[in-house]
């Protein structure tokens, strides 16, 4: 565990992809299931904003990736299995599990082509595609305040579901949170029609070294409509390959569908600083504190309402 931490802080303090970031920190809620009642699950989604890209990922992702990206440079592929037989990815230095994500992706937003792409990842290779439709915005003239700014409202049908977006006309970003983008301000406020995902913002902070997701030159680009056969594609000839990176892509999409966490994930009573530079432990504040009733127990979930309902 020490030549863990240590070369944590090695890949913290050297590497390419650090330099200074704006990171909008997002409190998110999702309904992950529609048909039971469950309660909606929590989590912080960043908007990391560098010159002209923008990055979207959620804090847990931004964590497991670069851990994994620690682990590879030690050559480990091998995920260390349980006494019940089930994969377990590393704890934090904190002892702390990584949770879940709702969004086990990451998209890259481009302004000056106005490219959004699309990225997963499988093992260490990578699909993605990039976004076809317009941001068709309805704009109002709806006015309100959040957070001391003034926010104007916007609608847009995507996806199958019908978002209403508040943004702010003062905060010269024309970005926000997963896809959006094209207002002529930050959005501060998204949710779809149903309730089933609400994206808030909480605020912004500087990160001096804030590792960051690529597309690497050997990742395979797809089409929105192929992306789901492309990508089931790409795992066989791993699995053909016996490419033993396909580990971390077993476990992720394990953790994913099963949604095993150590409590906290939903019903938080706070917000985590979100001060996270991409490493563990490193300009981030503690997670916050578990409510009572999940504190030290096992949830398990999964995602049947994805955010996007149509591929249209």
């Amino acid at each position: 565990m020490n030549k863990l931490i240590i070369l944590m802080l090695f890949f913290c303090f050297s590497g390419k992809m650090w330099s200074q970031t704006e990171r909008y920190i997002y409190q998110t809620e999702v309904n992950p299931d529609t048909i039971n009642l469950v309660n909606m699950k929590v989590e912080n989604t960043f908007l990391d904003i560098k010159g002209n890209q923008s990055l979207f990922i959620s804090e847990s992702k931004l964590l497991r990736d670069s851990l994994t990206n620690v682990l590879r440079q030690q050559g480990i592929t091998e995920i260390k299995k349980s006494k019940k037989d089930k994969s377990e990815f590393p704890k934090l230095p904190n002892g702390k599990s990584i949770q879940p994500t709702f969004f086990d992706y990451f998209i890259i937003k481009n302004g000056e082509d106005k490219s959004v792409n699309f990225v997963e990842s499988i093992g260490s290779k990578q699909i993605y595609y990039q976004e076809d439709r317009k941001m068709d915005w309805e704009i109002s003239s709806q006015v309100s305040e959040f957070n001391g700014n003034k926010i104007q409202k916007a609608t847009m049908n995507f996806g199958g579901r019908i978002w209403t977006a508040w943004f702010a006309p003062d905060i010269k970003i024309a970005d926000g949170p997963y896809k959006f983008s094209g207002l002529s301000g930050l959005i501060l406020k998204l949710e779809d029609d149903k309730g089933d995902y609400r994206f808030s913002f909480v605020k912004k902070i500087n990160i001096e070294k804030a590792f960051s997701e690529t597309i690497k030159p050997d990742a395979r680009k797809s089409t929105r409509i192929n992306f789901q056969g492309d990508k089931a594609s790409v795992r066989m000839e791993m699995i053909t390959n016996k490419d033993p990176e396909i580990n971390f892509d077993s476990f992720n999409r394990m953790n994913q569908r099963n949604g095993v966490m150590n409590g906290g994930f939903g019903n938080q009573s706070g917000m985590p600083n979100g001060d996270m530079g991409g490493q563990p432990d490193i300009q981030m504040g503690n997670p916050s504190p578990q409510s009572p009733s999940n504190s030290g127990s096992v949830m398990n979930f999964g995602n049947t309402n994805p955010i996007e309902l149509r591929n249209r």
